[in-house]
């Protein structure tokens, strides 16, 4: 059977095989840099905004990658024409790019000063697991505030995207303490809101469209899609602080995200938001969304669902 590959070190490796060493700085530390894209019937959307902002996070944390931008480009290419094949032609792809530090010389002592500070370049797909989100789809999610605070730009710059996430593991495992299905959304020590694990937050007043300002959280590629569609549907939006308070009383709210686009959020600390169901403006972006890639996001997550379900024995009768 033919496997999917991924790329480690600009090598292509099945999937099965890929691994990287103990003594990796990415494992030691959590030291790495990350980007996630993924595609629309199979072709990549917006590889060429993630990879700039890589090497804009790349170049912060200082690590020399050898790899150039139309490399990387080029490696990720390749693994969806060869990966994109094995699912089903209405599926498809999350594209993962990681590079680490390099390795830890705690581990190596001075044998492995030569090559310590040559990082890991690693690429790979996965298909889209739309049975995780089909459900929120329709319901919407539920965000809850937990003690863990966000971590403030004097630690962590937001603008670089990275792996070291310890402090997000600990927020969700507080979250599904006290609701298995919802999901973190963490304050800063100002108690404003700023974003998710994997999103960034909306909220809307009327028709205008409100998300954190960049000062405590990551712009993200799919929130500049959501910037541009309010353009074209004449909504308001703006980047501005707001507080838990703003939430409750939104008259809606939403998150976005690479692998799933738009999500609504429905419930912020057990307390409906809006009506308690997904909102007119998160329906007109969905549907321009839907419009923009030239897919229908909705039937391809729910019918994906159901047929990764089938595929593994899982009931569908639920969405």
């Amino acid at each position: 059977m033919i496997e999917p590959l991924a790329s480690i070190n600009g090598k292509q490796i099945p999937i099965s095989q890929a691994s990287l060493h103990i003594f990796d700085l990415g494992i030691v530390l959590g030291a790495s840099v990350t980007e996630m894209a993924r595609t629309f019937q199979h072709a990549c959307f917006r590889l060429d905004d993630h990879i700039e902002r890589l090497f804009r996070s790349l170049k912060h944390v200082g690590f020399a990658m050898e790899l150039t931008r139309s490399q990387l480009v080029e490696i990720a290419m390749e693994l969806v024409a060869h990966n994109a094949p094995l699912i089903s032609a209405t599926h498809d792809l999350g594209v993962s790019i990681f590079i680490t530090a390099g390795t830890s010389l705690t581990y190596t002592g001075m044998a492995g000063l030569a090559t310590c500070r040559t990082p890991s370049v690693v690429v790979h797909t996965f298909p889209l697991p739309f049975e995780l989100w089909s459900e929120k789809l329709e319901q919407g999610q539920h965000v809850i505030t937990p003690s863990t605070r966000h971590l403030p730009p004097e630690c962590l710059d937001p603008k670089i995207k990275s792996r070291s996430r310890m402090h997000w593991y600990l927020a969700d495992e507080q979250v599904r303490a006290a609701d298995p299905k919802a999901i973190a959304l963490l304050v800063d020590r100002q108690d404003c809101i700023s974003e998710t694990s994997t999103a960034n937050f909306f909220i809307v007043q009327g028709r205008t469209i409100v998300t954190p300002t960049g000062r405590n959280t990551l712009h993200g590629i799919s929130q500049a899609v959501v910037q541009q569609l309010a353009a074209e549907l004449g909504l308001g939006f703006e980047h501005r602080d707001f507080q838990t308070y703003d939430v409750v009383n939104a008259d809606e709210a939403f998150t976005s995200s690479t692998p799933y686009c738009i999500m609504p959020v429905t419930k912020i600390n057990h307390r409906p938001i809006g009506s308690g169901q997904p909102g007119p403006v998160f329906n007109e972006l969905l549907t321009a969304w839907s419009r923009h890639v030239g897919i229908d996001l909705r039937q391809q997550m729910h019918n994906g669902a159901k047929e990764r379900r089938a595929s593994v024995g899982l009931s569908t009768d639920r969405i």
